[in-house]
């Protein structure tokens, strides 16, 4: 029994050891792809600012829990699929079996990696990733206050306190075309469109564009019909420094911790439940009315007064309509369950690896290496589908960003049953 037991150990070991490595082998291909993807370009567009490469350094440094993240997951399942093919091909797995060794000595190593590795994920999502971010903007900030010029650039739209920029094709400092909708201090709506526009860097006053051929149209908040427009030849327009930082010190749901997304969802449910019941008593107010009325017929005072409140009532009737389907409350809904979805993808991974790694009859990692990666190119895509069937569509938030899992640990598990059952 004792030895039973040693044999079960150096076997738990050295499956685990391997998938370690090969995991490792693979987090390093991941890693290399999302920096490409996602930090050099960042630091290409930064770099041509001529911001210090030691600011640009730490930049990166401060964006890759991110990465880490988002690697650590895949790399498990191509890790597994690695190590398993490879004992597979080699005979290895042929050789435990005959020697009296069952396939649980192989399901429970690699499930103890993909729960290490889950674990290690979400920490790094959850803890390092808000307070990179918090790192990440506070050094972003000071760059943009000695750079304004990083916040404008060709065909984008750019958002700042009360002011949105759309901007065209643009040459050097020079755009062909641009828009702007802001809101004066005196509250009015204005929108100005331009030819041409000019950036000029003002330092620590923050941006000043020289706007030609330049149309203003303003109108009054309550009264919109209320309106006055104009052109110039030339116009200046400014965006204080303030308004610059201030665009880029607000965190994402997807950065911030999921006890702060908790938090943040409850105190949005509570406003939204507020918001609604005051205007389920404007309907019902309304309702009430235009049932007096109709009561009375036509001979009573109200009843040139019932389209009136007929209309009152559908709008209201619309207006809870979208508050129910509050887009900001669903995206960080749906990013609190992408914060748990993806790190323990790497636990749903095994069960997929393992049935498919044992399939492996020759060229085990190799062909490991290439099952997982198609494998994480679907694994994405369903993940990418239902973040958008949830945000635009109005799908459940939690099945958007569970069915992947759940669909990958179905299958794996069919397949091991199918499996043992040979």
């Amino acid at each position: 029994m004792k030895k039973g037991r040693t044999v079960s150990g150096i076997i738990f070991r050295y499956i685990a050891g391997e998938a370690l490595f090969s995991f490792m082998v693979a987090f390093l291909f991941f890693f290399f792809i999302f920096f490409v993807n996602q930090l050099l370009l960042m630091a290409q567009d930064i770099l041509t600012q001529k911001v210090p490469l030691f600011q640009v350094a730490l930049l990166v440094l401060y964006a890759l829990p991110s990465i880490i993240a988002l690697s650590a997951p895949f790399a498990s399942l191509v890790g597994i699929l690695m190590t398993i093919g490879r004992m597979t091909s080699d005979n290895e797995i042929l050789v435990m079996l005959s020697s009296g060794l069952s396939y649980r000595n192989i399901i429970l190593p690699a499930l103890c990696i993909g729960i290490l590795i889950s674990m290690l994920s979400f920490f790094t999502n959850d803890v390092l990733l808000p307070a990179g971010t918090v790192q990440y903007r506070r050094l972003y900030r000071q760059i943009l206050s000695s750079t304004p010029a990083l916040e404008l650039e060709a065909n984008s739209v750019k958002r700042f306190k009360d002011t949105t920029i759309v901007t065209g094709p643009v040459s050097g400092r020079a755009f062909d075309s641009l828009l702007i909708m802001d809101r004066t201090s005196d509250g009015e709506r204005r929108v100005i469109m331009a030819r041409n526009a000019e950036f000029r860097d003002a330092g620590d006053e923050g941006i000043s564009l020289d706007l030609y051929d330049a149309f203003i149209q303003s109108s009054k908040e309550i009264v919109r019909e209320d309106y006055d427009y104009a052109s110039a030849g030339f116009l200046q327009y400014w965006i204080p420094d303030d308004d610059l930082i201030q665009a880029v010190s607000s965190i994402t749901p997807g950065e911030m911790s999921s006890v702060d997304l908790q938090t943040e969802i409850v105190t949005r449910e509570q406003d939204l439940e507020t918001r609604l019941e005051d205007r389920r008593w404007r309907a019902m107010t309304s309702a009430m009315s235009l049932e007096d009325i109709m009561r009375n017929g036509t001979t009573g005072s109200g009843w040139n007064r019932q389209e009136n409140i007929a209309s009152t009532f559908y709008r209201e009737l619309m207006t809870i309509r979208s508050m129910l389907n509050d887009m900001g409350l669903r995206n960080y809904r749906l990013e609190y369950n992408k914060k748990f979805s993806i790190p323990f993808g790497a636990f749903f991974f095994v069960f997929l690896a393992i049935p498919l790694g044992l399939l492996a009859k020759k060229s085990g990692q190799t062909v490991g290496f290439i099952y997982g990666v198609l494998i994480t190119v679907i694994y994405w895509a369903l993940l990418l589908g239902g973040q958008t069937m949830g945000a635009r569509l109005g799908y459940d938030p939690f099945w958007s960003m569970w069915l992947p899992n759940m669909l990958t640990g179905a299958i794996g598990l069919a397949m091991c049953v199918a499996r043992l059952r040979k």
